[in-house]
């Protein structure tokens, strides 16, 4: 059972760090529209009266859509080192996917997946097993996966709500050797970026340096993931460019000084709060400038290492290591940008964090001692994201024309509603409801193949009916941008019928007086 501690929300956002800020902000609101009532009252035909009503009403306006028209998206988070063991029968309880409000993305980052060379290649021609376990757990409750990067044993997997799919644009993903001088990828840090409903995020697993003493060379390794790693983005060419960064994984810092007799006392009273002051990590936090961007909620719960496999038992083996808290889930909202002047004297600032903020609320932060296949426990973290989308219409839509069986061939339109990176070699993919990925279709067709369609042109095409599947069943078709490389529209669910040749070739049972036959 998962060791889950009634603490104290914590919360970050982009447009302020204390919740004086926010109530300072509201009071604002209070004022503005306090004003607007005197100047109802005051109205005459007076020019200046009716200015200061409309600039009084613009203001108390802009300032309610700040705190209006805001979404909540839930996230959950996994870390897990799962030390070359191959997966659990289940992973539902690691997932909690009874919980409610039901999850918006999963991210899940892993280390030390079996990266032995014969499996690893294996891996490459086709999903790893901790895939596919994730991917069968989770396609039949409607989520799909996004993308994943692996370098080695380090793994990295986004699966998202099919609703959420059109609006997950600009995916990249990168990552950092730091093993053997950066020659080798047991450790290192590997990293998703995207854009969400406009908000660009970015995610970095990392797996760094082991042992006790090497808590310096740890920070080396941070810092150096982070200048090394850049995207192919105008905006956000390096990691902390993002609005939301999220940095997780085996971090490897240890509890210092602290006898094994003392550490093991406190964990078993669950006074893990006499340990703090001795996590590295912790103790890094205060003299690093970087490392203080970053928040964490409070470690209430048991070290993640070392355990004995398969048991709640920490290290019995001859070298007893000392448990500590290796594995960590941490974010980072962009710090506001300062205004500041350029050389004609103008102004400038991003005006980004004041129109769209983003809230970010950590809800749970535990381990789940239950899963022992590895001397690690899986971390896992659930966040409340709170914004106003910037992006809310799909570049593409896709209408489905007529009855569609195998009988005959089925036509469908699509239609470009805004600018993007379309190809010649985008195509749109029939998707059986259910689906895992954007490779898990049925049947694809090229899009328009002679040149690119305009805005707002409608492209008629057709699907051969020797592609179309014979039995019965929810289908959607999903428009996939190879460029942006993400399916970015969907169809409406639609219904594909049992075919003739289904019922001749008996693929589908007769029917005769209301019984099957």
């Amino acid at each position: 059972m998962a060791d889950i501690f009634d603490v104290p929300r914590v919360r970050s956002d982009s447009t302020s760090t204390t919740a004086s800020q926010s109530s300072s902000s509201r009071q604002i609101l209070r004022q503005r529209l306090a004003q607007l009532l005197v100047c109802l009252e005051d109205l005459s035909s007076d020019d200046e009266t009716n200015e200061e009503v409309s600039r009084t009403l613009d203001e108390a306006f802009y300032l309610c859509g700040k705190y209006t028209n805001r979404e909540s998206f839930r996230l959950h988070m996994v870390t897990w080192n799962v030390g070359t063991a191959e997966p659990p029968a289940d992973v539902r309880s690691l997932l909690q996917l009874d919980s409610q409000p039901a999850t918006d993305l999963f991210v899940i980052g892993l280390q030390e997946v079996n990266a032995t060379p014969v499996r690893y290649i294996s891996d490459l021609i086709s999903e790893d097993s901790w895939s596919h376990l994730l991917m069968d757990t989770l396609a039949p409750m409607g989520y799909i996966k996004v993308t994943s990067v692996r370098m080695q044993g380090l793994l990295l997997i986004l699966f998202a709500k099919q609703v959420h799919l059109p609006f997950i644009r600009d995916i990249q993903s990168t990552y950092t050797r730091t093993g053997l001088f950066g020659y080798w990828g047991n450790k290192g840090g590997v990293s998703v970026r995207f854009s969400f409903y406009g908000h660009m995020l970015c995610f970095l697993n990392c797996h760094l340096a082991a042992h006790m003493n090497y808590a310096l060379q740890r920070m080396d390794e941070f810092e150096y993931i982070l200048d090394t790693q850049d995207f192919d983005m105008y905006n956000t060419p390096q990691v902390l460019d993002h609005k939301v960064v999220f940095w997780f994984g085996d971090l490897n810092f240890r509890i210092a000084d602290h006898g094994m007799h003392f550490l093991r006392s406190s964990i078993n009273n669950g006074r893990f709060n006499l340990l703090w002051d001795r996590d590295q990590l912790t103790m890094m936090k205060k003299k690093e400038p970087i490392l203080q961007e970053f928040e964490e909620g409070p470690l209430c719960f048991k070290p993640t290492y070392k355990f004995d496999r398969f048991s709640e038992t920490y290290d019995t083996s001859g070298k007893k290591r000392k448990p500590a808290w290796t594995d960590r889930i941490l974010w980072r909202i962009k710090p506001k940008a300062i205004e500041t002047e350029d050389e004609n004297m103008s102004t400038t600032s991003s005006t980004d964090d004041d129109e769209y903020p983003i809230k970010v609320t950590q809800d749970m932060y535990t381990c789940d001692v239950s899963y022992g296949v590895s001397d690690h426990k899986p971390v896992i973290a659930t966040f409340n994201l709170e914004m106003r989308k910037k992006v809310e219409t799909p570049l593409v839509t896709l209408t489905v024309k007529g009855h569609w069986s195998a009988d005959e061939d089925a036509t469908f339109t699509y239609t470009i509603l805004e600018n993007f990176e379309s190809s010649t070699w985008d195509w749109i993919g029939l998707y059986k409801i259910g689906f895992k990925s954007a490779s898990d279709y049925s049947a694809f067709t090229w899009v328009k193949d002679d040149e690119v369609a305009a805005n707002g042109e409608v492209v008629t095409v057709q699907m051969s009916k020797n592609e179309l599947p014979l039995l019965a069943g929810d289908y959607v078709l999903g428009y996939y941008s190879t460029n942006m490389q993400t399916l970015l529209a969907f169809s409406p669910t639609f219904q594909i019928l049992e075919s003739q040749q289904a019922v001749m070739e008996r693929l589908v049972p007769e029917n005769i007086n209301g019984h099957e036959k």
